[in-house]
């Protein structure tokens, strides 16, 4: 019952607060409180055992020990870390991993070709910049109907779609049939932009399928080269095709 009567007693209490530092010591920071001097007497003592025990440990170190850690770690800015060993790769074994590289790479390579002939086949290359434009040469036997020529009625169409090189419906045809389709500019502006991204996409995976063919190019001379001892090189290697070699061959005597 005590106990209790004490923690009421100490409910009702002024709570304790330390002072804070001195005006005339403000120049040397703050007040350190008990709080702040038990960390650093904890991290001081804390230190003072690892010392005691490190000297524990050298004075019975036996001056015959040896492990593996001793040749196998290196100091590095005061920190010990352990070599990391190298993986002895035998000849085999490197031509096995070209051999699955190659693999791979053509693996994609295929891959990219058949997404790039869907494209294609769904674009029908249409318009696409950088194509050499068809040209479509009309023959007359006087100067007086070359004068008198008109494109529109020559193409039996109206001359709003003589520039267009694909569906371009005859005027009998636009009499008899509706415009299917969209008709609003707002609308062809959004078709022209998202055709215009798929020839896009179709030019980077047609230059993403030929970077492959070079790389397996020469992920199969680098290959072919561990067979070869004596080699020269004719041509360094560049972006566009791997370098290219004259072997030498040592007869057998």
């Amino acid at each position: 019952m005590s106990a209790a009567f004490r923690k009421a007693a100490k409910s009702g209490q002024r709570p304790h607060r330390e002072r804070a530092q001195p005006a005339a010591r403000k120049k040397l920071g703050l007040l350190e409180k008990k709080k702040d001097y038990r960390l650093r007497a904890a991290d001081y003592h804390k230190k003072q055992n690892a010392l005691r025990a490190l000297q524990k440990k050298a004075l019975d170190k036996n001056p015959d020990e040896f492990y593996f850690k001793m040749i196998r770690a290196e100091l590095q800015d005061g920190v010990h870390i352990i070599k990391q060993p190298k993986d002895e790769v035998t000849p085999e074994q490197v031509k096995l991993m070209r051999t699955q590289d190659i693999k791979y790479v053509e693996m994609k390579r295929v891959a990219e070709a058949k997404k790039i002939e869907r494209l294609k086949s769904e674009l029908h290359l249409l318009d696409v910049e950088g194509k050499n434009p068809n040209k479509h040469m009309f023959f007359f036997d006087t100067k007086k109907e070359v004068q008198e020529f008109d494109i529109a009625t020559h193409l039996d169409t109206v001359p709003e779609l003589v520039d267009r090189v694909y569906n371009r419906p005859t005027v009998a045809t636009l009499q008899k049939e509706t415009l299917k389709g969209a008709t609003d500019p707002a609308h062809l502006k959004k078709l022209a932009q998202q055709r215009k991204n798929q020839y896009d996409l179709l030019k980077q995976r047609i230059e993403r399928e030929k970077a492959m063919f070079v790389i397996a190019q020469k992920i199969q001379t680098r290959k072919d080269l561990l067979d070869k001892a004596h080699k020269v090189k004719v041509k360094k290697e560049t972006t566009n095709g791997p370098a290219i070699y004259k072997f030498k061959f040592q007869r057998k005597r």
